[in-house]
């Protein structure tokens, strides 16, 4: 598998597309904190539509919420901020690919955005179908949350693998 990434990787930096990427992130004015700043607040509004939909699928917070209207309020909260994640993000992978694939961090992130992705999706159908005092939902509201700790937290430490895993 490393093997794999390392010839991904090794693809994406001799592409046009880490080209374009290099280029826009030293000539565009801005752009890296531009693209950051995108970057985190998608993740604040992912936070603030999933995250809060999660919490009251748990009864935790607003007991006087609908929770079934309170995920069509905010379903399109999160899928409308998913793709601006997904772009503010790949520019950074595009312009230095092996910081990135080569980091064991990065598959944790990856893994887990794709599995808090999936339970979001299945949250929001058992919204629509009226489930949400099931066992179930509360399951997948609760693994949903850990998922997205889970990204943020890795999201976090990308850059800091070294100190997790020292290269002495």
């Amino acid at each position: 598998m490393n093997d794999g990434l390392r010839e991904l990787a090794r693809w994406i930096a001799n592409s046009a597309a880490n080209d374009v990427a290099v280029h826009w992130l030293r000539n565009v004015p801005g752009l890296p904190p531009i693209a950051q700043t995108l970057h985190l607040v998608s993740i604040a509004v992912i936070l603030g539509s999933i995250v809060v939909f999660n919490l009251r699928v748990l009864r935790l917070i607003a007991p006087s919420q609908d929770p079934v209207e309170m995920s069509q309020r905010l379903a399109p909260w999160t899928w409308a901020a998913l793709p601006v994640l997904f772009l503010s993000g790949s520019i950074f992978v595009l312009a230095r690919p092996h910081r990135y694939f080569m980091n064991p961090i990065f598959g944790i992130k990856l893994a887990a955005l794709v599995a808090a992705c999936a339970l979001a999706a299945i949250g929001y159908a058992l919204a629509r179908r009226g489930e949400v005092a099931s066992l179930r939902a509360r399951g997948v509201a609760l693994v949903g949350l850990l998922a997205w700790i889970g990204t943020i937290l890795a999201g976090r430490w990308i850059a800091y693998v070294d100190y997790l895993f020292p290269s002495d």
